[in-house]
């Protein structure tokens, strides 16, 4: 099986500690936060895992060359120019190919109890995509038909602004959901890219918007999930609390 963890972010937000070092060799429980993200994908079975760069990218080259983790890892180079979500996935295209099955793709800064196995269990046939959803607080959710928990749009509580290919969309009537950073993408994105004609770069979430109503994309809402987004430094104590609570497991 294979995956993709996005590394390559900046993380502005958690400077002073990324004006010197990586987002995704920020240490958690003692390890980077890029070891937990691949220690747990060897757990549930994947064995290919392509890593994006670009953020001080020679420190994540020499962290990786020296560790074994027990997977074949391939990295996608963006040092010259950040590609965002899903400029990344495009540009990654030749390294995760062929697929037989759909690819796991996880944001390094996510945290969390998921149980992998479950969340590859959600991806129904014939869907594009499978996002891991949340229900935290934000001001941003993903609107979801309330029957299927098929994606239908977008919407910033705080402005009103909503983004959905179905112009006469009721947010009202839909389910809101954060979205969580982990997503299963089957095989055909590659093809759905190219017939949407998509540019070099761009965030994913933005493309699955635009496509939701051409191909099925669905939202799962993992049981007793745990989950931190490690994007400022006041979040590092809560998932060093994840971590510990799943190291003594």
């Amino acid at each position: 099986m294979k995956a993709m963890v996005f590394a390559a972010g900046l993380g502005t937000r958690l400077r002073p500690i990324t004006d010197s070092l990586p987002k995704a060799l920020v240490p958690v429980c003692g390890e980077p936060l890029l070891y937990h993200t691949l220690h747990k994908l060897k757990a549930a079975g994947y064995t290919d895992v392509v890593v994006n760069i670009h953020h001080f990218p020679d420190m994540i080259r020499e962290y990786l060359a020296s560790h074994d983790f027990g997977l074949s890892v391939s990295i996608s180079d963006e040092t010259s120019r950040l590609l965002e979500t899903g400029g990344a996935i495009l540009k990654a295209r030749d390294l995760l190919l062929p697929l037989e099955e759909p690819f796991l793709v996880h944001n390094v800064d996510i945290v969390s109890n998921l149980d992998i196995a479950w969340f590859r269990s959600q991806m129904r046939p014939g869907a594009l995509a499978t996002l891991l959803v949340s229900e935290r607080e934000t001001q941003r959710y993903l609107l979801f038909r309330p029957e299927d928990m098929r994606l239908v749009g977008w919407t910033n509580i705080a402005t009103g602004e909503v983004r959905s290919p179905y112009p006469d969309l009721d947010p009202s009537k839909c389910l809101k959901y954060a979205f969580a950073g982990i997503h299963d993408i089957a095989p055909l994105i590659f093809q759905a890219f190219g017939a949407l004609q998509v540019p070099e770069r761009f965030p994913i979430i933005d493309f699955y918007l635009s496509a939701c109503d051409r191909y099925p994309i669905y939202g799962a809402l993992a049981p007793d999930l745990r989950l931190v987004d490690v994007g400022k430094i006041d979040t590092l104590p809560e998932a060093e609390q994840i971590c510990r609570t799943l190291l003594d497991v």
